[in-house]
């Protein structure tokens, strides 16, 4: 992937003379790896305005450095940051949304500050980046499908987490792309409940959130089935949120705000009475990262949050829940590209109730 790394660190070079910076010093991790290739806990890069970079880190990753990026020029460095500042030339912009307050200082303290210009150029993905998140995803998928006749009662949330871990490394997953969420019967009321000892019992709705990380990219999916004939409310709570979530899924599209998008699928709910109920956003970015840029969720006014457009080959999740306390949950979750055409579906397990 030379080439694709050469093409980030071109986009992210157009952008610096906006920024009144000759060149940008990248030290969080997960874009250094998303401009060279190189995953590592001790590196920094150097994109400079005319697109050449220079990659500094320290004797562990040398070697497998230059092997990744032979169109960049590698230092060995224990100080990655500062010995790029060093021998920058102009000024130099820093990642200030991830840099410590005593390395900014460290580094001279007079460095201009930027946030999230990398993330900015990482929000659209390239074919190769969607490959690697549907691979993910139907990784996630075919977990789900085989663990799915294991859900019975007597069977505990943390034995059903772990299947599901299991059987995505099993299938080819890196790991986890994040801790698995299995919330049973009241427990369902807790959109991050930790999975517990607490067994599955006949009457339960049972939320799992999970997903598979693949060469680095996370894939993120939600379904909540029910153990036994569910109750009537049960039913009724059930297909507010799938309507909710097909209107949210409808709604992704090039062009489209990122709280319009939040807006349908969240008015269904607030209409149905469960406004208070349904207390996080619709969505987020997946990519390198299980949380990424841009986030669909209602505006603000003193932030960027839900005033993004949405552009074409945005990875999102659309994930609308409702939590009643005592009672449980559900909320019901897919990883969809935007595309000129339409949403591309990447988890595409069933969102029909599904009754065990």
């Amino acid at each position: 992937m030379t080439a694709t790394h050469a093409t980030r660190r071109t986009r992210l070079a157009e952008l610096l003379p906006a920024h009144d910076v000759d060149a940008v010093l990248v030290t969080r991790g997960v874009n250094v790896r998303y401009l060279t290739g190189l995953a590592s806990s001790n590196a920094a890069v150097l994109v400079t305005a005319d697109g050449t970079a220079t990659l500094a880190t320290d004797s562990r990753y040398t070697e497998t450095a230059r092997r990744l990026c032979p169109d960049v020029e590698v230092r060995q460095e224990r100080d990655v940051a500062g010995s790029l500042v060093a021998t920058a030339a102009g000024r130099v912009g820093v990642e200030a949304h991830h840099m410590s307050v005593a390395d900014y200082f460290r580094l001279g303290g007079d460095l201009p500050r930027l946030s999230g210009l990398v993330e900015s150029v990482r929000r659209v993905k390239d074919e190769e980046e969607i490959d690697l998140i549907r691979t993910a995803c139907a990784l996630t998928d075919q977990a789900f499908g085989d663990v799915l006749p294991r859900l019975r009662p007597g069977v505990t949330e943390r034995e059903v987490a772990r299947a599901l871990e299991t059987r995505m490394i099993e299938l080819g997953a890196d790991k986890p792309a994040f801790d698995s969420i299995v919330a049973s019967g009241p427990n369902g009321s807790i959109p991050h409940h930790s999975p517990s000892e607490r067994p599955l019992q006949r009457g339960d709705l049972v939320t799992m959130d999970f997903g598979a990380l693949y060469d680095g990219y996370h894939a993120d999916m939600t379904r909540t089935v029910a153990i036994g004939e569910p109750a009537a409310w049960q039913r009724e709570l059930y297909d507010l949120v799938r309507a909710a979530q097909r209107a949210g899924r409808h709604a992704v599209r090039p062009g489209a705000l990122t709280h319009e998008v939040d807006a349908a699928a969240r008015d269904l709910i607030t209409a149905a009475g469960h406004g208070e109920r349904f207390g996080h956003g619709l969505g987020h970015g997946v990519g390198l990262e299980i949380h990424e840029v841009p986030f669909l969720a209602p505006p603000k006014p003193d932030s960027d949050a839900g005033h993004a457009r949405l552009e074409d080959r945005v990875p999102v999740t659309v994930e609308p829940g409702v939590y009643l306390p005592g009672m449980g949950g559900v909320r019901i979750e897919d990883t969809l590209v935007t595309r000129d055409a339409g949403p591309e579906l990447l988890t595409r397990t069933t969102k029909e109730l599904l009754v065990l």
